[in-house]
């Protein structure tokens, strides 16, 4: 069984950066698509950023710019570096897989995670920028 644990999540002032990152056990999930997703209280989830199975890269404007997504060798761990953080990025921050591979660019991989069906998520952790 596929399990995603994210850690990396906190407290900040706006301004200042958080690395989150994203780990995987159970399966190798070396080259599926995978993303980043955030909710927030009474909003909906948002995909933050995301990767096909080619490397190209997918960002929410509102984080273009500020936040990079990667992996080495398309394998986890999946990092999203989160920089200049805003009171509107705090959220809980979830990673996602799917176990297939995706290619057509980021904007792809953001759209079949989240659609998928049968795919992977973490529990997600908590970033909280304050003003």
């Amino acid at each position: 069984q596929v399990h995603l644990a994210e850690a990396g999540g906190g407290a900040v002032q706006t301004g200042g950066s958080l690395t989150l990152s994203c780990v995987a056990s159970g399966s190798s999930l070396r080259g599926t698509c995978v993303g980043w997703f955030r909710q927030s209280p009474g909003k909906e989830r948002e995909g933050v950023a995301a990767i096909d199975s080619d490397g190209r890269t997918h960002y929410a404007d509102s984080v273009k710019d500020r936040f990079t997504i990667s992996r080495d060798n398309a394998d986890f761990p999946l990092i999203l570096q989160m920089n200049s953080l805003k009171p509107d990025d705090t959220a809980i921050y979830t990673c996602a897989a799917a176990p297939w591979e995706c290619r057509g660019g980021g904007l792809i991989a953001m759209q079949v995670l989240r659609h998928m069906s049968n795919g992977y998520w973490g529990q997600g952790t908590q970033v909280t920028v304050s003003s």
